[in-house]
């Protein structure tokens, strides 16, 4: 008897030709389109309703049984007010993340698992092996940096099916099999809401005003903001000095190197050896660790960011040689070789 898979699909190409390769497999396959986020943005339509037409579209394509399951208040709970409860501290979260841990791979895993699913799949590039995740082989697309915080049971129960692909053969294998949305542009604004950018959601949520960036030190007024909860450290592109993106007089960027919430000022610098832009370690929170650590340990610090040799003691992160501090909220994501196992949330 044929074992059943529910597939997330998104309308995009990465989860329709993940359903297709199941069909094609033998699977029982059945598509969900996960409705998280329908609200529209003032200037910007959200995409929802598009999407779930090309998911469905897909499912008719290969003759799969379709649902849409509504998580929007859950996401709601979950993600945004995390989202946004993170910022007003002045952090930088990562809702891809969190969406993951607390939608995808949990109450959409849970409900498919009571539905009498064997497993569940996405089209995420990223690798199982038993309850281990691996690094994609396609290293400009691997996700497992979004992924770091699931289970390992539902990794267990989870297949990628386009894991050990490239993103060009995903693409080609989508216009073989006929599929509509072969080359369908990827969002690459909020996750949850299509091309809008983070700013202009969060001034839906967040009450911001104006405010002084102040040169580090002389204190010495040199433009403006809108809002100092959009800024993190580090920063030098958007910065809009007398006139000038980035620069002053010599030509030499300015970074963020310090944020004043209360007061609602940005402080800059043109010291890129400031010592808020460099440091040799960091402490985490919310670690979570699926593997012991053992032997050579490496941190990726961004998405598609290289991976750094690294040394975790109990929650401090440690460097040979600094390394450019990433923005507080953002995640560390721990690998031992190709196997990811785990990583925490920069404090």
């Amino acid at each position: 008897m044929a074992k059943t898979v529910f597939v997330g699909m998104s309308g995009g190409v990465d989860s329709s030709v993940s359903a297709a390769l199941l069909v094609e497999q033998g699977y029982h396959v059945i598509g969900v389109y996960m409705k998280n986020w329908s609200k529209d943005l003032p200037g910007m339509k959200c995409p929802w309703a598009e999407d779930l037409a090309d998911a469905k579209r897909v499912a008719v394509r290969l003759g799969i049984d379709f649902e849409v399951w509504d998580f929007e208040k859950e996401y709601h709970e979950k993600v945004v007010e995390y989202m946004i409860a993170e910022f007003k501290k002045g952090n930088t979260p990562n809702p891809d993340v969190m969406c993951n841990e607390e939608i995808k791979f949990k109450l959409f895993f849970e409900k498919a698992l009571e539905r009498g699913a064997d497993f569940i799949a996405t089209g995420h590039y990223a690798r199982t092996a038993g309850d281990k995740m691996l690094r994609a082989v396609d290293e400009n697309k691997d996700q497992t940096y979004f992924l770091y915080r699931i289970s390992k049971e539902a990794i267990s129960k989870t297949i990628f099916p386009i894991g050990g692909m490239l993103k060009a053969d995903v693409k080609k294998l989508a216009e073989e099999r006929g599929l509509h949305n072969a080359y369908k542009k990827e969002s690459m604004g909020v996750c949850f809401v299509g091309e809008v950018g983070m700013k202009d959601f969060l001034k839906e949520y967040i009450d911001v005003s104006p405010g002084e960036i102040r040169e580090a030190g002389s204190e010495k007024v040199l433009g403006y903001h809108d809002g100092a909860v959009f800024y993190t450290i580090g920063q030098r592109h958007g910065l809009y000095l007398s006139g000038v993106s980035g620069e002053i007089n010599d030509g030499l960027p300015y970074y963020v190197v310090a944020k004043d919430l209360e007061q609602n000022i940005v402080y800059v610098s043109k010291d890129l050896n400031h010592a808020a832009i460099w440091t040799d370690e960091l402490r985490l929170k919310d670690i979570i660790l699926r593997e012991p650590v053992t032997g050579d340990l490496k941190v990726r610090l961004r998405h598609r960011a290289e991976l750094v040799s690294c040394e975790l003691e109990g929650e401090v992160l440690k460097f040979e040689k600094e390394i450019k501090r990433p923005a507080a909220g953002q995640s560390a994501v721990l690998y031992a070789g190709d196997v990811c196992i785990g990583g925490g949330v920069i404090a």
